[in-house]
């Protein structure tokens, strides 16, 4: 896949310094430079985040790079649809900027790409992930009960069970990430689900 040009040097610039002075001219000005900044784009900047994921493995047998890659990998494995494998793979990748709310960065980051669903399973992952281990550290490990009347609750704790707390294997043969990255470019250039959001 050849990709477009995002040189968006030589196209307009706005006239306005404050916003309020926009005008329908400078607006469409703008519109025009986030057309020229294509999904390939977005695509490349997403994996550029799970690449920060590489190197501390903060206590873990592996970083959290390969964390992400397993999770993707059994989610595949298992044949789970296109948008659950590469939630399973983009989880986690708010924690460099945003560990203790990762779970809600990496949500947003997807949802105008995904079903609300696969949004709220993302977005609700870190608590439901707690069910493992929240009683070693002396919290309520059932913390996620408050979600237990939630129509998509069955749907994270299996998210959590097959693709998140399972994927810590020195030894497990996960897929490269290369493999996941036409996936990716694919799933970024579709049309958002959401639109506005």
């Amino acid at each position: 896949m050849q990709k477009a040009s995002t040189d968006t040097a030589s196209l307009e610039t706005v006239s306005f310094v404050h916003m309020e002075d926009m005008t329908a001219e400078d607006a469409a000005i703008i519109a025009n430079h986030y057309e020229a900044h294509d999904s390939e784009d977005t695509a490349t900047q997403v994996l550029r985040l799970l690449s920060e994921l590489k190197g501390p493995t903060f206590g873990y047998q592996i970083d959290r790079f390969r964390h992400s890659l397993q999770c993707a990998t059994r989610a595949l494995r298992n044949g789970e649809p296109d948008e659950m494998v590469v939630a399973a793979l983009l989880h986690d990748v708010g924690e460099p900027v945003a560990p203790w709310n990762h779970s809600a960065v990496a949500a947003e980051i997807l949802k105008p790409y995904v079903e609300a669903r696969t949004y709220w399973i993302v977005r609700h992952h870190g608590l439901f992930q707690g069910y493992y281990y929240f009683h070693l550290e002396g919290r309520d490990r059932n913390a996620r009960d408050i979600y237990r009347d939630h129509e998509w609750f069955d749907d994270c704790v299996t998210f959590c069970r097959e693709y998140d707390q399972n994927c810590f294997e020195p030894d497990y043969d996960e897929l490269p990430v290369e493999e996941f990255e036409p996936l990716v470019t694919e799933f970024f250039a579709n049309e958002s689900k959401t639109p506005g959001s």
